[in-house]
């Protein structure tokens, strides 16, 4: 039997885990699972022995499911196009024999449904009832805004729109599957990188960095589509330099054009702001102004890969086709792209993206952008690669943990 003290302690007990539950219940307000999407030369979960994506050396992915989360890693072809990415995201997510769509692959000359593109999914439920947050990284938020572009809409074969495409995908309009996209450190105006080095071939650090780490295993560039694919036995040198040469950087169907300043204006200028969805923008930078030279040099807590490209793009002017040219705001960046273009699309023929700055005690509405704010790390690091004294692991943690905690806050 409990004394008066007991029985006390045992109702502010009850009281106390009443307040708990509670406030849990306000904070959860969905469970829709979370999507992580990769950038460009990114990989799946079970790929690079090991070596994380998500996390470099930890788990990122692993430790938001510890939370109670529910997580999935997808993964699309690294070097691909956004559409194709998007195509590959949808059967990662639902499953099925992947359909790029008749229209998009004669336009290109690629192969419709390869047959080794297969997917088991990773929520087969996903549909408007069910449906999902997703978190995009780099080229990764590009790749997300295009699926909700392509759920949204119907395609058809003919010009008279009255042959839809077959895939279920693409021939018909499927609302509502997309509550919210987050983007880290996404060139959602493209990135002056590509366009000062080159516009037919990605970046030679990155995918030195990529054969680096995983030799002659553990990777594929993942263009069956394009008839493409590793021969038994080939060196990992020699399956490179055929990639590098491949007819594919010649279009408009591969990455280098989609995150170009010209590529990403087309982008924007079709995939507006969906206005039932929720988005969210975290920006990166690891440059700072040099007030003699007016230039952007890189921050000592930068990645030493990324040192030569932050230089570059901190004192150059690049140009879109119509002579426009970007200024001095453009600067700043994170070894890869320029923090000005992480902050939302903006460089659309019909106007940006409404974008508003994030304020915890507003409400949120859908259709807009929030702007996360600025975050000191390189490209790589805010996904905890190469992470040391100055910016750590644990922050990276927290900072994905925060994001997690906003997205099942949203209204169901």
């Amino acid at each position: 039997m409990l004394n008066k003290r007991g029985k006390l302690c045992y109702c502010m007990f009850l009281i106390l885990i009443g307040i708990i539950l509670s406030f849990n219940s306000l904070q959860a307000e969905n469970d829709y699972p979370i999507i992580f999407v990769h950038g460009f030369l990114g990989w799946g979960s079970d790929e690079m022995g090991g070596y994380h994506y998500w996390g470099g050396d930890n788990d990122l992915v692993g430790y938001l499911d510890s939370l109670g989360y529910t997580v999935y890693e997808a993964s699309v072809g690294p070097v691909s196009s956004n559409w194709d990415r998007a195509v590959e995201l949808y059967y990662s997510i639902k499953g099925g024999q992947i359909d790029y769509g008749k229209t998009h692959a004669d336009r290109y000359g690629i192969v419709q449904k390869p047959e080794a593109k297969v997917y088991p999914g990773l929520y087969l439920e996903w549909d408007s009832n069910h449906p999902v947050h997703i978190i995009g990284h780099s080229m990764g938020g590009q790749t997300a805004r295009m699926l909700q572009f392509l759920l949204a809409n119907d395609f058809y074969l003919d010009s008279g729109y009255s042959v839809p495409e077959e895939s279920y995908l693409l021939g018909q309009s499927n609302l509502g599957w997309i509550k919210s996209i987050t983007t880290f450190s996404t060139p959602h105006d493209g990135s002056t990188l590509i366009n000062l080095i080159t516009t037919s071939i990605p970046s030679l650090q990155d995918i030195i960095a990529v054969a680096a780490v995983t030799g002659t295993n553990f990777y594929d560039f993942d263009l069956q589509q394009w008839n493409f694919k590793r021969e038994k036995g080939e060196r990992w040198l020699d399956y490179l330099e055929r990639m590098r040469n491949h007819s594919a950087w010649g279009t408009k169907n591969i990455s280098a054009w989609d995150v170009s300043l010209e590529g990403a204006r087309e982008l924007n200028t079709g995939l507006v702001a969906d206005p039932d969805v929720y988005y969210f923008s975290y920006a990166t930078t690891s440059t700072r102004l040099d007030p003699r030279s007016g230039r952007h040099i890189p921050d000592p807590g930068m990645s030493l890969t990324y040192f030569a490209n932050a230089r570059l793009m901190g004192y150059r002017i690049a140009y879109w086709s119509d002579g426009t040219a970007t200024d001095s705001t453009w600067f700043e960046n994170d070894g890869v792209v320029n923090t000005i273009s992480m902050m939302g699309p903006r460089s659309g023929l019909n106007g940006p993206d409404p974008i508003a700055v994030y304020h915890p005690a507003e409400p949120l509405i859908p259709g807009q952008w929030y702007f996360m704010g600025k975050l000191n790390y390189d490209h790589k690091q805010i996904i905890g690669h190469k992470l040391n004294s100055r910016r750590g692991w644990k922050p990276v943690q927290d900072i994905f943990r925060k994001q997690c905690e906003i997205l099942w806050a949203l209204p169901q």
